[in-house]
């Protein structure tokens, strides 16, 4: 897949204005917090309208200034807490709170609640766009048992004065930082935070499992970026098009089992040291490919299902990737070279399909970007009658919608598992198996 789902530390940017000004911003309300919401919110009420409450828990009573306000609701942040969840922790990072950094969500919570509070994210939103009642349990990803060291992409926004930090919630503002903690020891390592980047407006650190690091330096809009003396830099073309390398490779190897796996230093990979493997197994254990089978793989990136169906269906089987992003097909294409029954193909699923002219499965598995699959590929899915559709996703709203869409189709969810595999932070991934009745 193309999208950068987990790909940057998600920090908030992307700010919104309020549609209306009722008169409140800033204002400071004690509330009596409710139930969790999607995107790291608690939902309370203030004189009929609904808060979005971040820094809270449910069940406590806080005190929450106002941030943002619209017509319908208020967004505000916890900044006194008058009656605390057994479940609240002091959050490990000094930058985590409000109005501070944005990239993490729950380090007030205990890991354990983080992820019962996931769960019932999950679960809600099967039940209000699906009409599904689905108990959901979300597991904890092997290589990071404290929630803390995982994160092997981490994107730094710079300032005018080339310093690097991470973004506020829903802000352009950047909190200058001297380390992160929920970054893998290796992306620490380079020490992004601590140089200058004149010229640069981003700078991203992936340290790769195979052990390789690139620190990948977007410059500003006709400017040239003045690089410090690391390791591994690789410059990104204006407007993303493209990497070059000015030290080390613009690639960089991840291992999964036994097998690696070659991915552009730009392009997509799971962040979590432990998510490859276990989305890999996951997808395997839903979907049972066997031998013989013809499978899809949509939105394959570089290959990392392709090449687990692979072996699955054996040399008397068939797989087909579809990939949009012409770096990742390349990578796909390298990491699938061994296995003559898989191939990939550059194009949109709808697309690809269509042109290829594919009319059956027996096993489709998707991994699309956050925004889900869409109304037109759910549709041309559909068509091929697979008896199973194996969705991988990072989104629960844009999958509870996704299984609505394949209900007329007759697909019911027979399966799901969800994992941790962005600890404090407010994401899960899910993996649902779709079965044609």
């Amino acid at each position: 897949m193309t999208d950068t789902k987990g790909a940057g530390l998600m920090n908030g940017n992307g700010s919104t204005a309020p549609e209306e000004s009722a008169g409140t911003l800033h204002a400071r309300l004690e509330l009596t917090v409710g139930a969790v919401a999607h995107g790291g919110w608690c939902v309370a009420r203030h004189e009929g309208r609904v808060v979005f409450v971040r820094h809270a828990l449910p069940g406590e009573r806080v005190v929450a200034e106002v941030t943002e306000e619209t017509t319908r609701f208020l967004r505000a942040d916890a900044v006194e807490i008058l009656e605390a969840s057994p479940d609240r922790v002091t959050p490990p990072c000094p930058f985590a709170g409000p109005g501070r950094c944005g990239g993490c969500d729950w380090q007030h919570a205990s890991l354990e609640a983080q992820r019962r509070l996931k769960a019932d994210v999950v679960a809600e939103q099967l039940r209000r766009l699906a009409g599904l009642d689905h108990k959901v349990v979300v597991e904890e990803v092997p290589g990071a048992p404290d929630g803390l060291g995982w994160r092997t992409r981490v994107q730094f926004a710079v300032d005018r004065d080339g310093s690097a930090g991470l973004r506020r919630h829903r802000s352009h503002e950047i909190e200058h930082i001297t380390g992160c903690l929920i970054a893998h020891p290796a992306v620490e390592e380079a020490g992004a935070e601590r140089l200058a980047w004149p010229g640069a407006s981003s700078v991203e650190v992936v340290a790769a499992s195979g052990g390789d690091r690139a620190v990948i330096v977007e410059p500003l809009p006709h400017r040239r970026a003045t690089i410090p003396d690391v390791d591994a830099a690789v410059l990104l073309d204006e407007g993303r098009r493209g990497t070059r390398a000015l030290r080390g490779r613009a690639s960089l190897t991840e291992r999964v089992g036994e097998r690696d796996y070659r991915v552009t230093a730009s392009g997509f990979w799971q962040v979590h040291p432990g998510a490859a493997a276990t989305l890999l197994g996951a997808v395997l254990d839903l979907g049972r490919p066997e031998p013989g089978e013809w499978a899809l793989d949509l939105y394959c990136g570089a290959g990392l299902f392709a090449a687990g169906l692979a072996e699955a269906v054996g040399p008397e089987g068939a797989v087909l990737g579809v990939e949009s992003d012409p770096q990742a097909v390349q990578d796909a294409r390298i990491n699938l070279r061994d296995l003559p029954q898989a191939q990939v193909e550059r194009g949109k699923v709808e697309e690809a399909l269509d042109r290829l002219g594919i009319e059956r499965a027996d096993l489709v598995v998707a991994d699309p970007p956050r925004a889900g699959l869409g109304r037109p590929v759910v549709d041309r899915v559909a068509r091929l009658e697979a008896p199973r559709v194996v969705y991988v996703s990072c989104d629960p709203a844009t999958l509870a919608r996704d299984i609505a869409w394949f209900a007329p189709y007759g697909y019911r969810l027979e399966d799901l598992r969800a994992f941790d595999q962005y600890p404090m932070t407010h994401h899960v991934e899910c993996v649902a198996l779709l079965v044609r009745d």
